[in-house]
């Protein structure tokens, strides 16, 4: 474990969008490569938002707070496109869409303070409601636990020490769950970031854009790239390509996510990068900076 990842973090590099009205749920099914016509109130769920080609525009945490409401969380960057592109097919669908960030205050919670709030960390996308307030359990990071803590705007924060966003944003990317941000839209299809493992592509929904190309994908044996944690020893900058020693003209793949660790640990700089499978055995290096990989923390899924 990772000695200063524990705490609380206010989060402002993630948005919300309020999705509410009689055709919520089903709406955004019709959209977004998860189930939300089954959601529930003690799940959260992983999606991407993709193009006709099947390339991620956004990815999404959802969870639904009433009969009719369901929030979307999103990197800030991307919010107030994809608010105005997903209000444009809402058509005749009872579905009002807004941006709902400053009615909500919304936190990351890390290694004790998880246990503190939720008695015990639970599975990934568990969703409980604490003193009036959503926690959603994330993957871990270093062995630690993670959640996300949601509350309207004025309501008490949780108690306990503060973590940096930097240091939650490091968790981030330690967990191997990338966030889609501006620099890398349309980069990638949901398994080259490998959300059909996480919970983040549900194969037996209907459809929705880009539903062909996903699934062409896992069943015909088409992906060529994966999502890798990896370490350098410099900054890394998201959307910027990645090398073989043996290439300098190929990329091979792309920066999804980048931190800085955090203080009181191995130091140095880490990244969630999409990488050719067949390049994972070669040096890698990012304009001259070479990149190790680490161990994926969760396991691929072999056939679903």
């Amino acid at each position: 474990m990772t000695a200063s990842l524990q705490g609380i973090a206010r989060l402002t590099h993630l948005g919300i969008i309020r999705a509410q009205g009689a055709d919520a749920a089903s709406f955004l099914h019709g959209q977004l490569t998860q189930d939300f016509a089954l959601l529930d109130m003690q799940h959260a769920r992983l999606a991407a938002y993709c193009s006709a080609k099947g390339r991620m525009l956004a990815s999404f945490i959802g969870l639904k707070t009433g009969p009719e409401e369901i929030l979307l969380l999103c990197s800030q960057d991307l919010l107030p496109a994809m608010l105005k592109r997903l209000s444009m097919f809402v058509l005749r669908a009872k579905c009002k869409l807004s941006d709902a960030t400053a009615d909500y205050q919304l936190c990351g919670l890390a290694g004790d303070s998880v246990a503190q709030l939720a008695g015990s960390a639970q599975a990934p996308w568990t969703l409980q409601i604490v003193d009036g307030a959503q926690l959603i359990h994330l993957y871990p990071a270093a062995n630690t636990p993670r959640a996300l803590w949601l509350a309207p705007a004025g309501h008490a924060l949780p108690a306990g020490p503060v973590l940096s966003e930097a240091d939650w944003q490091w968790s981030e990317v330690a967990s191997g769950i990338a966030t889609l941000s501006l620099p890398v839209q349309e980069q990638f299809v949901p398994q080259m970031l490998n959300y059909e493992s996480v919970g983040g592509v549900n194969f037996k929904k209907g459809c929705y854009p880009g539903q062909e190309v996903v699934a062409r994908s896992q069943f015909r044996g088409t992906l060529k790239r994966r999502a890798y944690v990896a370490h350098a020893e410099q900054p890394l900058t998201v959307g910027t390509e990645v090398f073989v020693a043996s290439d300098a003209e190929q990329p091979v793949g792309m920066v999804v996510q980048a931190a800085a660790a955090p203080a009181g640990g191995t130091g140095g700089y880490d990244a969630i990068v999409s990488l050719q499978i067949a390049s994972t055995e070669e040096a890698l290096h990012v304009g001259g900076v070479a990149l190790t990989l680490q161990p994926l923390p969760y396991a691929l899924l072999a056939d679903i």
